[in-house]
């Protein structure tokens, strides 16, 4: 019981402290280094084998049922908020990787592997932020053309800054765009979805008559306890979308789904 309590204290803290740090956000890097300890510990917290097992325990009776919402909702805007601090950070000429960072960037490593990506494909990101990485080093590792969008203007707008220093001589862009307003949507080849874009499931769903078929999702997800610092899996219409793969990531802090369209006469895949 004290272990239950223990880690619900956690939890409310690291609540608290995302709620407060989120609302110091002004446009600077202020408030940097605070963020980014926060975001660190919050990360470890997340990967502890130990917590898995007591996440387990906590969620089958000691759960508020609004808690998970709103650290799902607030560490994803300070994850937002942490690639602006270092969108400016690279346009002031400081840039330094956090942890957490650290950790997407190994992701999106691992993710080619299942993706195919070549010189050939176009690839379009869902919800690419302020500081894109997998737009810059997909374009920079494959040569691809590259397509990152978002709903948020000064990530956009912060994003494209950062492209105009990284980005040189890379096919790459960012910008706010209805999916049905992209001129390339047709012909896009693979589909990346942030894990922590909210709506992405409903995203996914449209996609299905905007797309042509042979096109590739990875939808990155939390399950379980990674579910605190992303949005889970969910089910997919089946007579639309075949889960193919789950690339399973336990050190990582989040896992991905592979969806291709479900063909008219072959069998729903369900993994």
């Amino acid at each position: 019981m004290e272990e239950l309590l223990g880690f619900k204290q956690k939890i409310l803290d690291f609540l608290e402290g995302f709620n407060y740090w989120s609302e110091k956000y002004d446009g600077t890097v202020h408030h940097f280094e605070a963020l980014e300890k926060l975001i660190n510990e919050y990360t470890a917290f997340v990967l502890s084998e130990q917590n898995k097992e007591t996440w387990v325990l906590f969620q089958s009776g000691n759960m508020d049922d609004k808690l998970l919402p709103e650290l799902q909702h607030i560490s994803s805007r300070c994850v937002s908020i942490m690639e602006k601090y270092r969108a400016l950070q690279l346009i002031n000429g400081q840039v330094e990787i956090t942890d957490y960072f650290k950790n997407i960037e190994s992701c999106i490593e691992e993710e080619f592997e299942n993706f195919q990506i070549t010189p050939e494909s176009k690839v379009l990101l869902i919800g690419s932020g302020a500081f894109p990485m997998t737009p810059l080093l997909i374009a920079k590792k494959t040569r691809a053309e590259v397509v990152g969008i978002d709903i948020d203007d000064e990530a956009i707008d912060l994003g494209q800054k950062v492209l105009s220093i990284l980005g040189d001589g890379l096919n790459v862009r960012v910008q706010n765009s209805e999916l049905d307003q992209l001129g390339f949507i047709k012909d896009v080849t693979h589909i990346i979805f942030s894990s922590t874009v909210k709506e992405k499931y409903d995203i996914l769903d449209q996609l299905h008559d905007l797309t042509r078929d042979e096109v590739t999702i990875a939808m990155r997800y939390g399950n379980d306890l990674k579910s605190l610092f992303n949005y889970p899996l969910k089910k997919v219409n089946l007579a639309k979308w075949t889960l193919i793969n789950r690339v399973l990531r336990p050190n990582q802090v989040f896992d991905i789904a592979l969806y291709q369209k479900q063909r008219k006469g072959e069998e729903v895949g369900v993994i």
